[in-house]
């Protein structure tokens, strides 16, 4: 399916936050053939988000997974920005900044001053964070909360199958169904749920994660055999404890907030000692060192 598929009518998509959640996306969106706008509050992050475009790109031509003219076409259908006015005209513009509500509040505020009266979809990425809160925000500040949407990519972007749909209790019919045909263009497998806290894969993920922390701090075994009889008993990729430090502990212990908060369960408080490796800056392979050192 090609970036011009009548089923989504989506012919630009707008990406806010060149990190590496936005720049995953925006990449897998030029390779799909859609023109690509990255805006980033930071002149210095749209740079090294640009540059990563290069390497990656580049790379999959080094190992045979694109042409060199496929990959110099999809650079060239993606622009870059820290100027929001350059980044109008979107039909569908995806929020990937920092895991935060009022952050993601006021990102979208400045979106409006854009998009006000536009029949653009405003999707968020957030993994955690209720829509139908952004929608309400986005229908005080003037905008349309029926053409809200969760767009939940996991990271690395282009690796990762899955897209968790998130309708909000405002979203229409429509939309969900132009938002799912768009992620199956960008060749992801588009899965729908409910707004719920932490939707599905955070809800039963996160447990399992906290259960890892409080399984260690109880001294029921070290973390190399923690990780290891999950990963070979249970047949996972990745042990707990090793999967919480790729996330950040500091985003692990945010979403279980969210979901105790959310669900109103205080089964889904972050364990203390997770806790407390967030407050020593253990937060993980961002800091070189969580529950394991990295060189």
């Amino acid at each position: 399916m090609s970036g011009t598929s009548s089923e989504h009518g989506i012919k630009k998509v707008v990406v806010i936050g060149g990190g590496q959640m936005g720049g995953g996306i925006a990449q897998i969106s030029a390779v799909a053939g859609f023109e690509t706008v990255v805006f980033d509050v930071s002149a210095d992050q749209v740079k090294r988000c640009e540059a990563t475009h290069d390497k990656l790109l580049t790379r999959a031509v080094e190992k045979g997974r694109m042409t060199a003219d496929d990959a110099a076409a999809a650079k060239g259908r993606i622009s870059y920005t820290s100027d929001l006015k350059n980044a109008k005209g979107g039909d569908i513009v995806i929020e990937a900044v920092v895991e935060d509500l009022g952050v993601k509040q006021q990102v979208f505020g400045q979106v409006l001053e854009h998009y006000k009266g536009s029949n653009a979809i405003l999707a968020s990425n957030t993994s955690s964070i209720s829509i139908t809160a952004m929608a309400a925000s986005v229908e005080k500040a003037g905008g349309d909360a029926s053409k809200f949407i969760g767009m939940h990519f996991f990271y690395p972007v282009p690796v990762m199958k899955l897209v968790e749909v998130i309708r909000g209790l405002q979203t229409s019919d429509e939309v969900v169904a132009r938002t799912i045909a768009l992620a199956e263009a960008m060749g992801k497998t588009a899965l729908a749920a409910n707004d719920r806290a932490g939707f599905v894969s955070n809800r039963v993920l996160m447990p399992m994660i906290n259960e890892g922390f409080y399984a260690l701090m109880e001294g029921v075994a070290e973390p190399e055999a923690i990780d290891g009889i999950m990963q070979l008993g249970c047949n996972f990729p990745m042990g707990p404890l090793r999967l919480a430090d790729f996330i950040g502990l500091d985003t692990c212990c945010h979403i279980m907030n969210v979901l105790a908060e959310g669900l109103n369960s205080d089964r889904y408080k972050p364990c203390p000692l997770l806790k407390q490796l967030v407050e020593a800056g253990r937060l993980g392979n961002k800091t070189m060192r969580g529950v394991y050192k990295y060189d």
